[in-house]
């Protein structure tokens, strides 16, 4: 259960734009305030969304060893849509960047562009939660341990550390710049700009190894 938990775990936490978001709050006036809050934003809704998850699918039966071909089942089915999204990303086309609405308007930045524009730590709570709401792979995780036969403690330290798994690419750079805030800045700073390169690859690589792996297990379970 652990094993695999923290693997799907892991996966979810490979999210560039949530890395992204935290190298630009590292890089402000306020940086430890302003990525503490946006790591706390974070942790808030993995454990909310985490905790409802394991309850539904507890309450559904699919703990259950009869229920065995319909929690494999849903893992194929989510594998089968990560896998559909990492098509979709790769293929969608790059839109040009328009300063203006057809009025002639400025047009008007993204929620994410807005909120991370002048950072602020109650913004970057706001953007924590926005940024690390639930995927497909931290609902794999979950639905591991809520489908195992563990004990409380068990599964409540499972959970534990997919919590703390799933946000893993926000705190470790904030432990990072604790201990070494000079070279932290000026490495983040790099990987901001060669993720802002390779955005739309590293995107569809990971999602694409998401459901690639999902769908393995999906039909491994099944057979």
């Amino acid at each position: 259960m652990f094993e695999q938990a923290a693997g799907l775990a892991l996966l979810a936490a490979i999210y560039p734009p949530a890395t992204l978001v935290a190298a630009l709050y590292l890089a402000s006036a306020r940086p430890g305030r302003t990525t503490a809050f946006y790591v706390t934003g974070g942790f808030l809704i993995v454990v909310v969304v985490g905790i409802i998850a394991l309850v539904a699918i507890r309450a559904g039966g699919l703990s259950l060893p009869s229920h065995r071909q319909t929690r494999y089942g849903l893992r194929l089915g989510l594998g089968v849509l990560a896998c559909l999204a990492a098509v979709l990303i790769w293929r969608r086309k790059p839109r040009q960047q328009k300063q203006t609405t057809r009025s002639g308007k400025p047009k008007k930045p993204g929620l994410i562009e807005r909120l991370s524009a002048d950072p602020k730590p109650l913004t970057a709570f706001v953007v924590g939660i926005v940024m690390f709401g639930p995927s497909v792979t931290f609902l794999a995780a979950v639905q591991v341990v809520a489908s195992a036969k563990a004990d409380p403690a068990a599964t409540a330290g499972a959970l534990a550390m997919i919590f703390v798994l799933a946000v893993a690419f926000a705190w470790l750079p904030l432990l990072a710049y604790l201990i070494a805030p000079g070279r932290t800045t000026r490495t983040l700073k790099a990987f901001e700009g060669w993720l802002r390169r390779n955005r739309k690859k590293v995107m569809t690589a990971a999602i694409g190894l998401i459901g690639v792996l999902l769908v393995a297990q999906g039909i491994a379970g099944l057979v």
